[in-house]
Formats: C-alpha cells, structure tokens, sequence
C-alpha cells in the first residue's frame, strides 16, 4: 500500500486525490478551466470539450454531463446562491462573447452579450470576457480579460449600469483582469479582481472605485473561491495560493516553480506530472468539509482533490 501524500502546512495540510473523478467511457476533457461544487458538495467541472460541464457526486461518482454549446470557449465559471435561495451556475463563454446564467441542470435563463459600448468596441477592439460574478444585490459584474481589460457591470436582469477599468498599471486600471468575484469577509462587499498581467489582486468598491492592492505572494492570480475567512487562488504559476482574512499569506499548496518555466508548457509530457504538484492551475473550489478541488489549463485537462486533514 503506497504512503499517502501530504502537501501544505501545519495549519492546512491535504491528502493528495489525483485523477479525481471517474470519466465514463465517451467523454473526455478539453482543458480544464473551471471547478465549482454546491450546497450537496457535487463538484462541477468546465471544460472545453463537448461534455463542458461534467458532474459528480461528493464521492467522484459521474452523475451527468451537458453543455456542448460552451465547447472551445468555456472559461469563467461561478456558482452563486441568489436572492431567491436558488444555486445558479454563470459561465463567460470567450468564443461567443457571452455570459450566460443556467440552472445546475443547463436550462440557460439569461445571456448578457457585448456591451453597447462603440467607444470601447469594434472590428479591432474585440470583447473576450473571462469570468463574472453576483454581487449581493443581484448585480452581475464581467471581466474582460482577454479584450481590451475593461469591467462590466449589469443589474440582475442583465441591463448595463457601468463599465470602469481599462488597460493600464495605475491604481484604477487593470492589465487581463482574468478572475472577478465579491468578498464579503469585511464589513462592506468589495470586488475582486485577478488583475494578472500586473501580477496582483486589485480591489473595487461595487461601484467601481479603486481601494486598494493585493501584491504579495502572487505571481498569475487567475480567480477566487471565498471559504469561511480565507481565499483560495489558482496561481497559473504552478501553485495553488491560501490567503487569510487580512489577505495575508498562509501556505502556497502543490508549488512547483519549475514547472512555467518548461518548454512547451502548460501541455509538458505525462512523465513530467506529479500527483503533488502544480503545473497550471486555473480554476479552485472547496467543499463543505474544507477539501480542495483545482482544475488544471492542460490540454486534456487534470482534476485534483486536496482532503483537509484535520
């Protein structure tokens, strides 16, 4: 019997699960780029291939699949608890320049397209969203990360209230704001925002304002996932990020400041994957009992479970 493999710190240390989830014969992922899981802790992989969303159970147990109409551009993934107290799953599709908010099923219930914005937006100027979130008033917010790195903000209903952002370093501005979500760790909402090409986390008032930066211990923020207190972020440089309630660092989880820096990457060959490390992480979810999930951008993806030792 082969020794288990712990990774973390004292405070955080994990079982290593790797090849989470058992695929049925027929479908197999695109890159990975999203993982979410629900109040019944089933786990929910996005993908690129034609099953893009794929479901388990807490076990690992496939349950179904769905979702052909996000293939080749799925990317942003958000599961978020309305106001009516209903789970809702909202994608940033990068193909169709689209947001779309389905049920945990796939029934699409509202698709938000481009911004009727001509002064931001042309044949040259493209609209390449990456990721949104749902403020606590229902509004929605969308990052265009791969476009011309400005952020949207809609009601619930998917009318357009602002856009703020832009390209640029300056506090206020954001170079691929690829991940975006609410923290509601203080006393007021903030928005988060992977700003990942200055290498840091930048944080709005939910109107728009600049407050302040994040720059320690990141390297390619990529998105968030609130748990209690603490923030989880896949790092795309081969690390998975924990940060406390001050945003301070308490462990970096699977690090592997190697693996980057490899030709070909993020597609390196088989025999250079470890169970207990990192090579691209994109997407983190944790589930009711503190496990840790990461979906890695490879090209025929990869799914890890972390279980929290207690």
């Amino acid at each position: 019997m082969s020794e288990k493999q712990i990774i973390g710190s004292a405070s955080h240390a994990y079982e290593v699960v790797s090849g989470w989830g058992k695929l049925p014969e027929g479908i197999t992922y695109g890159y990975t780029h999203g993982i979410v899981v629900d109040e019944n802790d089933n786990v929910y992989v996005h993908n690129t291939s034609k099953d893009s969303v794929v479901v388990f159970d807490k076990d690992g147990n496939f349950k179904t699949s769905w979702g052909a109409e996000f293939e080749g551009g799925a990317h942003g993934f958000y599961l978020h608890r309305d106001n009516d107290g209903i789970e809702y799953l909202y994608f940033a599709d990068t193909n169709r320049a689209l947001i779309v908010k389905t049920t945990l099923s796939g029934d699409v219930l509202l698709e938000i397209g481009k911004p009727d914005r001509s002064d931001l937006y042309d044949t040259e100027r493209r609209y390449v969203p990456t990721d949104v979130c749902v403020a606590p008033n229902g509004d929605i917010y969308v990052s265009d990360g791969y476009g011309q790195y400005h952020i949207h903000q809609y009601d619930a209903k998917g009318s357009y209230i602002r856009t703020f952002g832009g390209r640029g370093s300056e506090p206020g501005k954001v170079i691929e704001p690829h991940g975006i979500s609410v923290n509601l760790r203080g006393g007021e909402p903030e928005l988060y925002v992977a700003d990942r090409g200055n290498g840091r986390i930048q944080v709005f008032t939910l109107e728009g304002e600049h407050k302040r930066f994040v720059d320690h211990n990141l390297d390619k923020p990529c998105s968030f996932y609130f748990f209690g207190d603490e923030v989880y972020l896949p790092d795309l440089d081969s690390r998975v990020t924990v940060l406390d309630s001050e945003d301070r660092l308490i462990t970096h989880l699977g690090e592997d400041q190697k693996a980057y820096k490899q030709e070909g990457w993020p597609n390196l060959p088989k025999s250079y994957y470890r169970p207990d490390k990192f090579s691209s992480p994109h997407g983190v979810c944790v589930d009711s009992q503190g496990n840790v999930f990461v979906a890695e951008w490879i090209f025929d993806g990869r799914i890890t479970k972390l279980v929290r030792q207690k």
